[in-house]
């Protein structure tokens, strides 16, 4: 069978598919400088295991308190070597992206502390957390007080704005590295070291931390090697590799990661406690998996720019500029294309492709927010997912894709969805 036929057995219009096959042919040497990149972080990850001495038994699990956990206690090393940093904190016991970010800041700030933003507000689901939104158990319940430095508006950071904002209180200076739900680019590792860089010159004894989430192995270094002095980020997204079925990282200096032990279980517990029970293997050969898997979601992240760019539609970042995570804005304009859109992801999804999404009033968000991810690990963004908010520009944030032909054939779907919708014609 011809392979234009099997698509259109799965639905997908012999035009919609050219048209898809033309953007392809046009990434072929983006496509293999993202391979050599990934070769090199795989050569990393390789190493460090190596260095660690990671054994069969490191695979196994424990139980009860988890004293002794050698799998556990071996990963966070490797974690550490990878990452640069002094020791890490790796668990399935912090359930999901922003609950490593909220463990490392309560963890690393005290009543009176001042807590900045200098890349604008951060992700959505953080408002709570900082008490932006009034929240029982917030940073601001606890005495701790939030400012923040807006972006310009060409999204480079606003130096005048951030010296404003540092003051004789600020223990914490955080600086988000994707885009989260803004149309705002995503900050490279350069960009973020000379951020840091300037808030070291302000105040020296500051700690810089950076939400690291969707930006793990799109580039050759981390932030902690241009001086930040902790990050944090989720196992269901980049370095989970698609197999950790939980879990979230902490990594950095010893004090910080030290101070997030201490709040995740409890003082005198520390990191000695908390079983891995049978997670080691998925989080093991994840992280292994985890260069090439993220190489595979930036792909087709280019594919889909490369696509929606040819049909007049904004895409951040565009298919020609350098990316710095998974994820790619695409500017809908209307509530109905961002719907449309999100059907033809799922419906490309191997698990529940024959549910339809539908925009719902999610916790944690102010808008309506529709979501697409038939994944295999319930809500794993380093899977073939999609979603935004239903607000103005009406922007979908589509990532991942274990695979890059499975994120090439989500986006021919996305893209003949909102075909069949009547929101695009391709003739």
């Amino acid at each position: 069978m011809d392979l234009s036929d099997l698509y259109k057995e799965a639905g997908i219009d012999r035009e919609v598919y050219e048209y898809g096959e033309k953007a392809e042919s046009r990434l072929k040497d983006r496509f293999d400088r993202i391979d050599k990149l990934a070769e090199l972080n795989q050569i990393k990850v390789i190493q460090a295991m190596r260095k660690e001495r990671v054994s069969y038994d490191c695979l196994n699990g424990t139980t009860g308190y988890g004293y002794g956990d050698v799998g556990r206690d071996t990963l966070e090393k490797v974690y550490a070597d990878v990452f640069h940093g002094e020791d890490a904190l790796v668990r399935p016991q912090i359930t999901c992206g922003t609950h490593a970010i909220a463990l490392a800041l309560f963890s690393n700030l005290r009543p009176g502390d001042t807590f900045v933003s200098i890349a604008g507000k951060p992700y959505d689901t953080l408002d709570d957390v900082i008490g932006l939104n009034p929240c029982k158990g917030s940073l601001a319940e606890y005495g701790v007080k939030y400012r923040q430095a807006d972006l310009k508006p060409d999204s480079s950071f606003d130096f005048d704005a951030i010296r404003s904002a540092i003051d004789d209180t600020t223990k914490v200076v955080e600086i988000q590295r994707s885009k989260g739900y803004a149309t705002r680019k995503s900050f490279s590792v350069d960009e973020i070291g000379e951020a840091i860089h300037f808030v070291k010159s302000i105040k020296p004894d500051a700690l810089v931390f950076v939400d690291n989430c969707y930006g793990e192995f799109v580039e050759d270094k981390e932030p902690l090697e241009v001086g930040a002095d902790f990050m944090a980020g989720s196992l269901i997204k980049n370095p989970g590799g698609g197999l950790a079925p939980i879990g979230g990282y902490i990594v950095g200096k010893e004090e910080c990661i030290e101070n997030a032990a201490n709040r995740l279980t409890s003082p005198g517990l520390g990191r000695e406690v908390g079983a891995s029970l049978e997670a080691m293997r998925s989080f093991y050969q994840g992280f292994f998996l985890a260069p090439t898997v993220t190489a595979a979601a930036e792909k087709g992240a280019i594919f889909a720019a490369e696509v929606f760019e040819g049909l007049g539609y904004e895409c951040v970042p565009k298919a020609a500029e350098d990316r710095h995570d998974i994820i790619q804005a695409v500017e809908l304009r209307t509530p109905e294309a961002l719907c449309a859109f999100c059907e033809g992801i799922q419906a490309a999804s191997p698990i529940d492709s024959y549910v339809k999404p539908e925009p719902w009033d999610m916790p944690g968000y102010s808008d309506q927010v529709i979501m697409a991810a038939g994944t295999f690990v319930s809500g794993a963004s380093i899977e073939l997912s999609a979603d935004g908010p239903l607000r103005k520009p009406y922007a979908a944030y589509f990532q991942g894709g274990l695979t890059y032909l499975h994120a090439k054939f989500g986006i021919l779907m996305a893209l003949q969805h909102m075909v069949n919708a009547g929101e695009i014609s391709l003739k």
